[in-house]
């Protein structure tokens, strides 16, 4: 076993654990908490798999602002009656041994396709670079021009930049004024239970 093979079985334990501890804690908090091991587990699953524009999408909107959204939420509803409950959920047992079993069938489903592919050999391509190189072809002043961008973050920004610059932009506007919008709420809210 590779290094690069024993850091995804790391990397995709911790996901699963973190995502059990997600609708197994009872608190919130460690709810939020949880999901964010698990959000980072898959960030480091996609630079695995050299998707580095994925990773970056995963750790900024994923980790940092929607884990900042929920923690929010999270302060904002009130949380001190929840202090006296249980830590786990009354039925953690029952769903962690459902997820166990789906895990065992679904192990033993992979296991099985990969003895009937004896003959073929499972291995890393010789060169990644190789398959995150793009051709893009633009044309320039009535010429056609060929331009080759290294890795799927380049090829990804080249053409959201590029071609879809206005929607991109109006989008950003559009969240804003929700992100705005979620403040006033959340502010007369407040203000009304105070």
């Amino acid at each position: 076993m590779g290094g690069a093979t024993f850091l995804f079985w790391i990397l995709a334990t911790a996901a699963v654990v973190g995502a059990v501890g997600v609708v197994a804690f009872r608190q919130p908090i460690h709810s939020a908490l949880s999901l964010l091991v698990c959000l980072l587990a898959v960030a480091g699953i996609f630079v695995l798999n050299h998707a580095e524009f994925l990773f970056a999408v995963q750790v900024l909107v994923y980790t940092g602002g929607i884990m900042v959204l929920f923690l929010f939420t999270i302060m904002l509803v009130n949380i001190r009656r929840q202090a006296q409950e249980p830590f786990l959920h009354t039925r953690a047992a029952g769903a962690l041994l459902i997820g166990v079993l789906f895990f065992a069938i679904i192990g033993s489903a992979v296991v099985g396709d990969m003895r009937r592919q004896t003959g073929e050999e499972l291995r890393e391509p010789a060169d990644a670079s190789a398959l995150t190189t793009t051709v893009i072809k633009e044309k320039v002043r009535g010429e056609m021009r060929e331009t080759t961008v290294m890795g799927n973050s380049q090829a990804v920004s080249w053409s959201l930049y590029r071609d879809y610059l206005i929607p991109f932009e109006v989008a950003s506007i559009f969240l804003l004024v929700a992100m705005i919008g979620a403040v006033v709420l959340g502010k007369r809210t407040m203000e009304r239970i105070d």
